[in-house]
């Protein structure tokens, strides 16, 4: 697919789409105080996986559903996810009890699953090698936006409406993109030596929805209770199990070989650390703002503007140094986890200036190193498995979201209140932000001396040609301009 062929209706679209799933991450956040309250008389637990349940069924399938997309149509795969998310979201708005809501989230959950690595995977086709850069700008750009209008949305609808408002309002919503996704967006090529292993898409899944459920429940039910042992233990084994499974077969999910590539590994233990510091900062900013700065939910919502401004204008000038990733990443992440540590000093009498300022560090961080990472893990993998790679790179943020907050969770846990928890949690979550840049960094400036990761990925695709270059879609002299 030449470059030009991603136009400016197509990006605006798969952007739209992309942001729309990753609003619904975090809106219900604000909205439950106004859940607790309501007629459907929900307990902590019902809420707990009232917020829960998006995301493990979001994460835990984001693998298989870009697989999914590769192999049977990635426009269709869109197609598919949006109509998920509008089934789910009217499901929830309509909901009676608690049990109904739930089923509404897991089913946007599915459907953002589907959503996410196919908008990514289909701009990484159109946009081509030299375009790409500035593809994945624009692509994050529209992942920080989901983030600010999930808070905005639950913050308004918390404030002004009802939680079943912001459900309601996802199903016009979603109707709309899927009509801009049919007329804007063009097919991509299939692939049809992507395979999508039952066996092993459901031990991935399996393991992943178990680690996932123990991240999320650890600081509820405690670390060493049995259930969250199990949980843990019960990914691990899944995992385990699926890695032989994967090995041994001749047409495999994906094969775990890819991991061998240094730069593979750094860009995905980058992509979990910036979400993991993100969401820390989430987890606390509603809670510091309405409860020590008595700021109401739609205010709320407004006040992490700030967070969106980097993401917005630094992308752009991160995406001229697409070539030289290493110092683009280690910058971005130590940003992330200055800021984190800037605003652990923050008290009931800090001003807002102030700790927007900090927000502003953040947001700089996020926008300077994200586009590098997503490029770095989707590009680690041959192009016909491009879904698959950003269902990967995906599982990643969400998963380092997920122990973002259940660490910050654990730390205010044990110091009883926000008020004296709050600063040693943000200080936690930044000094471990800062040793894994490290680690990341010291991954991306291996990764020029290895064989590239086309070789790590094991053999080609039947049919494709006899070597890793052929795997690509190279020649064997090609230079690799788009792995960078």
């Amino acid at each position: 697919m030449p470059s030009h062929a991603l136009k400016r209706r197509t990006l605006l679209a798969l952007c739209a789409c992309a942001l729309v799933a990753q609003s619904m991450v975090a809106a219900v956040n604000l909205l439950i105080p106004q859940l607790s309250a309501s007629s459907l008389h929900p307990t902590t637990g019902q809420i707990l996986w009232t917020v829960d349940a998006y995301v493990i069924v979001f994460a835990g399938l984001l693998i298989p559903a870009g697989a999914l997309g590769d192999r049977y149509g990635r426009k269709g795969a869109l197609l598919a996810g949006l109509t998920l998310f509008a089934a789910g979201a009217a499901l929830s708005a309509l909901a009676r009890d608690p049990a109904p809501l739930i089923a509404g989230r897991g089913i946007c959950g599915a459907g953002a699953a589907l959503i996410t690595p196919a908008t990514l995977s289909i701009l990484m086709h159109l946009a081509g090698p030299r375009g790409r850069a500035r593809a994945m700008a624009s692509w994050t750009l529209a992942l920080g936006l989901g983030g600010l209008a999930g808070n905005l949305g639950g913050g308004l609808a918390g404030q002004f409406a009802s939680w079943r408002a912001l459900f309601a309002a996802m199903v016009p919503l979603a109707g709309l993109l899927v009509v801009a996704v049919a007329v804007a967006t063009p097919r991509t090529e299939r692939s049809p030596h992507s395979n999508l292993a039952p066996a092993g898409t459901l031990l991935l899944t399996g393991g992943l929805v178990a680690v996932l459920f123990g991240i999320i429940e650890g600081p509820g039910y405690g670390w060493t209770s049995p259930g969250i042992l199990l949980a843990f233990a019960a990914g691990a084994l899944l995992v385990a199990l699926f890695t032989v499974v994967s090995l041994r077969s001749r047409a495999p999910l994906f094969d775990p070989r890819v991991f061998t590539a240094p730069r593979l590994r750094a860009a995905t233990l980058g992509m979990a650390t910036g979400f993991f510091g993100l969401f820390s900062l989430f987890y606390v900013n509603s809670q510091y703002l309405q409860g020590l700065k008595g700021y109401g939910p739609a205010r709320t919502g407004v006040a992490i503007v700030p967070l969106i401004v980097g993401m917005a204008l630094v992308p752009r000038l991160a995406a001229r140094w697409s070539a030289r990733p290493r110092p683009v990443v280690g910058g971005g992440l130590a940003l992330i986890g200055t800021g984190l540590l800037g605003l652990s000093t923050a008290g009931a009498g800090t001003s807002y200036p102030l700790y927007a300022c900090w927000l502003l560090v953040i947001s700089a961080g996020t926008g300077l190193c994200m586009p590098a990472l997503t490029l770095g893990v989707v590009t680690s993998l041959p192009p016909h498995q491009a879904g698959l790679g950003s269902g990967l790179g995906t599982s990643a943020r969400e998963i380092g979201a997920a122990l973002g907050v259940a660490v910050t969770g654990t730390v205010l846990a044990s110091h009883g209140d926000l008020h004296d928890g709050m600063a040693p949690a943000l200080r936690v979550v930044g000094l471990l932000v800062l040793a894994a840049t490290v680690a990341v960094t010291v991954g991306y400036g291996g990764a020029g001396e290895d064989s590239g990761p086309a070789q790590a990925a094991g053999p080609a695709p039947e049919g494709t040609g006899t070597g890793p270059a052929h795997a690509w879609g190279e020649t064997a002299t090609a230079p690799r301009r788009d792995v960078r």
